[in-house]
């Protein structure tokens, strides 16, 4: 669904010590103050006199405390995990680790919530304290880029989708990094009260009430927005448009007029990442664009996505994105409604040869595409491109055309 689709219906009753209105924030040593402070804000602070209805915020200590945040601060929780079991809602804002399991109290606390009735809510790395709980098996998910192939290949039963601002999936919601958590935390407030009031709301902090985009921006290049201006930028772009061909990082570095020791070196100083690790990212990207708006086979994909081999393809979508190629388009019809997303046209395949790519079109999950046609020519016109050329324009400004946000069918 789009951003202006209605959320769906939970279909779930709260048990009768469960109020809508009661909003648990539950908090964990180490977890990043940014992100722990978003729901505070958000559902903590009475804002009426703006037109915002009013909720009723527990904060909630995920374990013994004093809890420390960034900077060395020491946070001290009013309530502990038993007073879940009063709030219709419970934010789990930030996990400390990736790689360490939660408090198993804790996680108790989530699905005995769940089970009660409670919408049940993770941001950025809270996706991994939801997922430990078992609460995201089977689900649609997302979770900050850097950690989505993390997520998928430890939770291999989420579906994990590293391109959305936030997914919906009814009574249980999970956001990108960081900024992402506004963006669904609003969308909770939309969803309970209205537009007016998640308006109102947007407008007392200064946000946007709708980001459109979603974290494929960011992901897709990887890349500080200085770069613009840097000479990688022209290779980088060239990259991005012929993910087709088969070409590697040597090909790359004789493009910059570099060695390839100095090609590796300034492009992890500018982006953080191998340009290898960033090249195969991008062919896993695209193809899962083409698995989600074509009938293309894997191994026409793997051919359109500058794999070698279909067993190249398959090594590194798993690797990734924690399913193969076929489970994936699978699983991704099996959550789209038929009939839904009918308008093909905003999804651009890249044609092999010398047509050039289309890498940004409507495609993710949250956009059109479920229809898996074989994209015309004319639809890539309405790109406003040649057909089968990419989108640069969006490219350079940052703008991406996938949806920021996923509801559930």
């Amino acid at each position: 669904m789009s951003q202006d689709s209605a959320a769906p219906e939970t279909g779930r009753k709260l048990s009768g010590r469960r109020r809508r209105e009661v909003v648990a924030v539950m908090l964990f040593s180490g977890g990043p103050i940014f992100e722990s402070s978003i729901p505070l804000s958000v559902f903590g602070v009475d804002r009426q006199d703006a037109g915002v209805p009013r909720y009723r915020l527990l904060v909630c200590a995920g374990e013994d405390g004093p809890l420390r945040t960034t900077g060395g601060l020491e946070l001290s929780a009013p309530y502990g995990l038993e007073a879940i079991s009063r709030a219709g809602t419970v934010v789990v804002p930030a996990w400390r680790s990736i790689t360490s399991p939660p408090p198993a109290e804790a996680l108790d606390a989530l699905r005995r919530a769940h089970e009660e009735g409670a919408r049940i809510v993770g941001l950025c790395t809270g996706a991994f304290v939801l997922a430990a709980a078992g609460l995201l098996d089977g689900r649609p998910a997302t979770t900050h880029w850097m950690y989505a192939p993390t997520l998928a290949k430890r939770y291999p039963s989420v579906h994990v989708d590293p391109r959305e601002l936030f997914v919906d999936d009814g009574d249980v919601l999970t956001s990108a990094g960081t900024a992402a958590g506004i963006d669904l935390c609003l969308h909770i407030v939309r969803t309970d009260h209205g537009t007016e009031a998640a308006g109102a709301l947007a407008r007392r902090l200064v946000v946007p009430p709708r980001r459109s985009g979603g974290q494929e921006r960011y992901l897709d290049r990887s890349l500080p927005e200085e770069i613009g201006a840097d000479p990688l930028a022209e290779v980088v772009a060239w990259a991005l448009e012929h993910l087709h061909e088969q070409f590697d990082v040597e090909t790359l570095a004789a493009r910059a007029y570099m060695s390839r020791r100095t090609f590796d070196r300034r492009f992890r100083s500018l982006t953080g990442s191998a340009p290898l690790q960033w090249l195969i990212t991008q062919r896993v990207l695209q193809a899962q664009r083409l698995l989600e708006t074509s009938d293309y086979s894997v191994d026409e994909v793997a051919g359109r996505c500058g794999f070698r081999s279909p067993v190249a393809l398959r090594g590194h979508f798993r690797r990734q994105l924690g399913s193969s190629p076929a489970a994936y388009r699978a699983a991704y019809r099996a959550r789209r409604p038929q009939g839904d997303g009918a308008a093909m046209g905003d999804a651009v395949v890249p044609a092999q040869g010398s047509g050039g790519h289309g890498g940004h079109g409507h495609g993710g999950p949250g956009g059109p595409g479920a229809g898996m046609r074989r994209p015309t020519a004319g639809a890539a016109a309405g790109m406003g491109g040649e057909p089968g050329k990419p989108h640069l324009d969006a490219l350079a400004s940052g703008r991406a055309s996938l949806p920021g946000q996923r509801s559930a069918p």
